[in-house]
């Protein structure tokens, strides 16, 4: 029990009546935004959906920040939540492509194939064609809408994976 023993461990140089810090004076704290995509990517959404907060409350409601919100709820599976968060990510700044990709994924589970279609078709000419996710989603969209009883076996058997900081790529699990 040495780390409970007076002087030793971590804390030992502390002597006032609040809680520590972690950051040394002259340091700052690592912002919200990066802390979420950490999480994210460690695929801890609710403490990064919390770390998203924190970062609208230090920066202000941004694109970035309402991009990332609205994403994971999306994973969280909030799909009206994320709908609502995302479509005002992309009227905030209707040039930022993970937006429109992300929103064209929540569009696509929750059934409206032609719309997710024209948003993936938007998302696919912001992004010049460069992202092979967004021509995936795109391509999945488009052959979904053209043929409404496309694969019925297979209705459901979607998978989100996630690509970079914020993009979503949908995958068919068949």
């Amino acid at each position: 029990m040495t780390a409970c023993a007076s002087g030793t461990g971590p804390f030992a140089k502390h002597t006032g009546p609040y809680a520590p810090t972690a950051l040394k004076r002259g340091e700052e704290a690592v912002d919200g935004l990066t802390v979420g995509h950490r999480l994210t990517a460690a695929g801890e959404h609710e403490l990064a959906l919390k770390a998203y907060l924190r970062a609208a409350s230090e920066q202000g409601i941004t694109v970035d920040v309402l991009s990332a919100i609205g994403s994971t709820n999306l994973q969280l599976g909030r799909l009206g939540q994320a709908e609502r968060i995302l479509r005002k990510a992309t009227e905030m700044d209707g040039s930022f492509v993970p937006a429109w990709n992300n929103l064209g994924v929540v569009l696509m589970e929750t059934g409206q194939t032609a719309e997710a279609a024209r948003v993936f078709q938007i998302a696919f000419g912001l992004d010049r064609g460069q992202s092979a996710q967004i021509r995936d989603n795109l391509r999945l969209a488009l052959a979904k809408s053209e043929n409404p009883d496309y694969d019925q076996t297979h209705n459901d058997a979607f998978a989100l994976v996630r690509r970079g900081t914020g993009d979503y790529l949908l995958l068919s699990q068949i």
